[in-house]
């Protein structure tokens, strides 16, 4: 028997990490005891697991759809990207080095497979079903020998395999086929059939294209999940979401107060934990949007720095498009400002960087912003702080390399604060509902706008009702009785070989 699954798909972002979380939360309903798999993972937006363990967000986000508590084990391999082509390897929760693709993909990746098992032995003993996420597509020729995320893992662990299509970019029967005929013998008999996602429409009328795609292959399609604003869970990679764009599709609420209140976020380079504001995109007559030019924040009551894998690189790309002077003047105006682990080093007097942990420049000099001074060392601080801010109760996270001295100023978590310019290491404070309307109160006084914090906005109340619609979209619009028939007992026997396969 089975007992799993592999969501792949035909490019990034086709939905693979949402159909997996909608999977989840489907069989934990059911009283299925399941959990999330992603063997490997390249992503700067990660969370801090119970045991002290670095994982996607991704991954923590499906384990919360799985009502089950985050693990190392449910992504025991993640990339974190950096400058020069490198990234830092992360193994069952922590790092393990700095390595260029070419490195990783000539040798050292193969060698975590016997990791990648163990873990997901692991998952599957203490779990009825053990649902995994691919990463890119499975018909990634030139990547297949190193393959152990994607049809190198499911023949491994014997998963059949569904593969998951974006229909909202078109060409999606082209997608599935192709997927499919660039795939070798072995590893088609393990892909069972697709399923569409992202259908605006008349469902009826994709019914002919389905019908000769089974002919075509000899493959079902499990379901086709309709269009859904706000339904994304927390994204492997900040470069997708559009520098002029909000930060979800969900339709804003109007302000509580009279006026609305505008925060402007700095896309840097290798940002990273970008989901820390979601909780203020949240609230009712906020407008959240990321910036790349100091003339977008004119308008902004708040302006945040956010974290980065590169905090020297993101600062000099601060002061090359003028918002470090934007920035400056702000703060000069009492006007506020926040920054979030690299964004609060950056907003630091001095950044020592010897040890070469992120940097070419051995050191540098932050804007001076806040009194603290910066050393990368090349242990990471992984944790799961609590404490107090602004007469509330604070919960976070933290993932740095930089050691922050703070010399002067008022307490405000682990950072400080100076008249209106804030910092702090703490990811995810935000999601803190008491010390987040605590803080929008002390922005909007500063900022001069009649702005009130709902009071009845809980940001994890609303992390589960997106939770629930995702379950509810595969309950019913995908084929579950075929679906659970494919969890249990692996790929339909007698698929038929579709050429050329692979070269």
């Amino acid at each position: 028997m089975s007992h799993g699954l592999l969501v792949a798909g035909t490019t990034s972002d086709a939905g693979k990490s949402v159909v997996t979380a909608g999977i989840c939360r489907w069989l934990a309903r059911q009283g299925v005891r399941v959990a999330p798999f992603k063997a490997q993972n390249m992503s700067l937006n990660s969370f801090v697991t119970r045991e002290g363990a670095e994982i996607g967000r991704a991954q923590a986000m499906q384990a919360q759809a799985a009502r089950v508590e985050p693990s190392a084990l449910m992504n025991p391999v993640l990339l974190k990207p950096g400058g020069d082509r490198r990234s830092q390897v992360v193994l069952m929760g922590h790092p393990v080095g700095e390595m260029s693709a070419r490195g990783y993909h000539g040798g050292r990746q193969e060698r975590l497979l016997g990791t990648v098992l163990d873990c997901l032995d692991r998952l599957r003993a203490e779990h009825d079903v053990v649902i995994c996420e691919g990463a890119g597509s499975p018909a990634e020729i030139n990547l297949r020998r190193t393959d152990i995320v994607n049809m190198g893992l499911a023949r491994a662990a014997g998963l059949p395999v569904l593969v998951v299509g974006d229909i909202d970019r078109g060409g999606v029967f082209a997608s599935f086929f192709g997927t499919l005929a660039l795939l070798d013998k072995a590893d088609q008999k393990l892909v069972a059939g697709f399923l569409v996602n992202k259908f605006r429409g008349d469902v009826t009328l994709l019914d002919p294209g389905l019908d000769m795609l089974r002919d075509l292959t000899g493959r079902s399609t499990y379901g086709v999940l309709p269009f859904r604003t706000g339904l994304g869970i927390d994204e492997e990679d900040g470069l997708r979401v559009s520098l002029r764009g909000t930060v979800r599709e969900s339709t804003p609420a109007g302000p509580v107060g009279q006026d609305v209140l505008r925060v402007a976020v700095c896309a840097v380079p290798l940002m990273s934990n970008f989901t820390d504001v979601d909780a203020l995109a949240a609230e009712p007559g906020v407008v959240v949007r990321f910036v790349d030019r100091p003339e977008e924040t004119a308008d902004a009551d708040l302006v945040i720095v956010p974290g980065t894998r590169g905090t020297v690189l993101a600062l000099r790309w601060l002061q090359q498009r003028g918002l470090a002077g934007a920035l400056a003047r702000r703060a000069a105006e009492g006007r506020p400002v926040l920054g979030i682990c690299g964004g609060f080093q950056i907003l630091g007097e001095h950044i020592d960087d010897t040890a070469r942990v992120e940097s070419r420049e051995p050191s540098a000099d932050g804007l001076g912003l806040l009194p603290l001074r910066v050393r990368f060392v090349p242990e990471k601080t992984l944790g799961r702080p609590r404490g107090q801010a602004l007469g509330e109760q604070v919960e976070g996270y933290e993932i740095h390399h930089g050691v922050a001295d703070v010399q002067g100023g008022e307490a405000f978590l682990d950072g400080c604060r100076v008249g209106s310019v804030w910092g702090t290491h703490w990811h995810g404070s935000l999601e803190s509902d008491g010390f987040r309307r605590a803080f929008l109160r002390t922005v909007a006084a500063a900022a001069g706008r009649r702005f009130v914090p709902a009071p009845d906005t809980a940001f994890a109340a609303l992390r589960e009702e997106q939770l629930e619609r995702l379950g509810d979209l595969i309950e019913q619009h995908a084929d579950t009785d075929a679906l659970w028939r494919l969890i249990e007992e692996g790929p339909p026997p007698g698929l038929p070989f579709v050429p050329p396969g692979a070269p």
